[in-house]
């Protein structure tokens, strides 16, 4: 479970995230969403503890990130929006390298890079330096390398970013697949169809603060909108990103 208590996080006077309280409990794939500038990369970057909140507290798996930071840190696997990778390992190097990281035994780490390498259709660059590796291949490498410890909490900023449509619907099956062995998906994202087919719940934040919360059919009605309606439609209303009429008859 991922519990945030009244996260804040303020630069001067310019609050980023504003007294957040969000729970989500194990097994669920929750999308994190929201307009640019909203809040939702330092959100993540605070749950992992790549930033220190202003106020308020991050738990992870039941352990305070403040007060446990490894432990807290253990469970997870991160993806950020912007990997970053050693570049001039191999790919089964760097995905030895993370599962050392998590003191996993040869015997285990060798099949497991085995396993991921083929998962992420990488068995054939396994033994190439990730400085040849396309854009593609890094994300998909940078999300073997945080599964390679089975990590009850995933969590990923933006993860079909610059993946082509078989990377991307592999993704899918992979975070079913986690969220099914009853481990926790964080994921934020602005493509709204993923997160329409994919996630049990969602949270909009704007501005820095949650402004709903709930499955799609919830927010459907606290918005007042069609049954049919789409996730986009409610969050275009949500976030005051409808179509203006001024526009529209500018274009025309």
């Amino acid at each position: 479970m991922i519990e945030l208590v009244d996260l804040t996080k303020q630069y001067g006077p310019t609050v980023a995230v504003n007294r957040l309280n969000l729970e989500v409990p194990d097994g669920e794939i929750f999308g994190f969403l929201g307009p640019n500038g909203a809040g939702k990369t330092t959100t993540i970057r605070m749950m992992m503890g790549l930033l220190q909140p202003t106020s308020g507290r991050v738990v992870l798996g039941g352990a305070d990130l403040a007060r446990e930071p490894l432990a807290a840190k253990a469970m997870c696997g991160f993806v950020p929006d912007r990997p970053h990778v050693y570049e001039k390992l191999t790919g089964a190097e760097y995905l030895d390298f993370a599962a050392r990281l998590y003191s996993i035994s040869s015997e285990v780490r060798s099949e497991r890079c085995r396993r991921f390498l083929e998962l992420f259709d990488l068995a054939e660059w396994g033994d190439e330096l990730v400085e040849g590796y396309s854009h593609g291949m890094k994300q998909r490498l940078v999300m073997a390398s945080a599964l390679m410890h089975q990590p009850r909490l995933l969590i990923v900023d933006e993860p079909t970013v610059g993946m082509d449509p078989r990377g991307a619907r592999l993704l899918k099956r992979i975070f079913r697949d986690t969220a099914a062995r009853g481990a926790t998906v964080f994921m934020s994202t602005h493509s709204l169809e993923v997160a329409e087919e994919l996630c049990d719940r969602v949270g909009i934040i704007r501005h820095g603060e949650l402004i709903a919360l709930g499955t799609v059919d919830e927010l459907r009605d606290q918005t007042g909108r069609a049954v049919d309606s789409s996730l986009e439609s409610v969050f275009l209303h949500l976030t005051g990103g409808e179509e203006d009429p001024a526009a529209e008859e500018l274009i025309a």
